[in-house]
């Protein structure tokens, strides 16, 4: 199986998972609630937010609309960028990054896009998928939907502590999902075993400049006899 195959394959299988279990989510359950899978440490709880992963926020709608077109941006460039990496012969752990943020990143904007259309609003009742009174948004302003909630630490932040001194302490807080876990796994392992191709790649650009260039002896005029001529003298002449 060529390396262009498995990377489709494992974008399927991520988005596929990823939509499914955010459908299933967003018409079993109202907004903010769960259930605990394991006691103190994984819990699904469903939250949804208008912004970047792992719950941040970005503006109202005008920042909604600027996220989901950069999103469309980015995930055209991911595209574009794997494509060409299919076609060299590189390390397939390489693709398989690349592979996870493009379909972590084409997964949210899925809900981005389309979610605001096709589901009702999800406060104090369960959603249905296509209602009769139609979505709770219009297009490209829908919400992004998060389940996996892991409160592994909780404590206060000691009174010294600056900014947060005494406050309420949640490791780790953030709700998030499958498509936010593909892409921070993709980023993480390039910074962890891929760098060395981008440093590579940086190398060779170096190379390429330096050999095209030349010296600064062949950049300087030559007088009739073959020597070089002051350069100081060349404008009155």
């Amino acid at each position: 199986m060529s390396n262009k195959t498995k990377s489709i394959l494992i974008i399927l299988l991520i988005l596929l998972a990823d939509q499914i279990l955010k459908i299933y989510i967003k018409t079993n359950f109202m907004l903010g609630e769960e259930v605990v899978v394991a006691k103190n440490w994984f819990i699904i709880h469903f939250v949804e937010n208008n912004g970047m992963a792992f719950g941040f926020e970005f503006g109202k709608d005008i920042g909604k609309y600027f996220l989901t077109i950069f999103r469309i941006a980015a995930i055209g460039a991911l595209g574009w960028y794997l494509a060409k990496l299919w076609e060299k012969k590189l390390p397939f752990g390489l693709i398989l990054c690349f592979s996870l943020i493009l379909a972590g990143a084409t997964g949210n904007l899925i809900d981005s896009a389309f979610y605001g259309l096709i589901f009702n609003d999800s406060h104090g009742i369960v959603s249905t998928l296509f209602p009769a009174e139609g979505g709770y948004a219009s297009f490209l302003l829908g919400k992004v939907v998060d389940m996996f909630y892991f409160p592994l630490i909780e404590g206060h932040f000691p009174t010294w502590f600056p900014i947060w001194g005494g406050q309420e302490f949640v490791f780790f807080r953030p709700v998030f999902n499958i498509a936010d876990a593909s892409i921070s796994i993709g980023i993480v392992a390039i910074f962890i075993f891929h760098r060395q191709h981008f440093d590579e790649k940086k190398e060779d650009a170096v190379a390429a400049s330096a050999e095209s260039g030349v010296s600064a002896e062949e950049a300087m005029p030559l007088g009739d006899s073959g020597e070089v001529k002051d350069v100081h003298r060349l404008d009155q002449e």
